[in-house]
């Protein structure tokens, strides 16, 4: 499994989301300030990994398949395309 860096991955999230063909899934937990993130339909992954930036990066295979965002709310919101 490959080391990521959470942080380039949410930037480019809304960028996914405005993707034709894209399906991107999202819901937050407020009482848990958490995001949780799935490319394509919500499902079980088989491993995961919690990077320096308290995101849980899951993964079926070596297949990205989601990200769970902790402290959400407190994160700096990405900027606009062409800001």
């Amino acid at each position: 499994m490959a080391t990521v860096n959470a942080g380039d991955f949410i930037k480019l999230l809304p960028l996914v989301k405005q993707s034709p063909g894209s399906s991107l899934n999202t819901s937050y937990d407020a009482a848990a300030d958490v995001l949780y993130v799935s490319f394509g339909a919500p499902r079980e992954a088989d491993d995961s990994e919690l990077t320096d930036e308290d995101v849980i990066v899951r993964y079926v295979g070596s297949e990205i398949i989601g990200y769970t965002i902790l402290h959400a709310s407190k994160r700096e919101q990405p900027q606009e395309i062409g800001s």
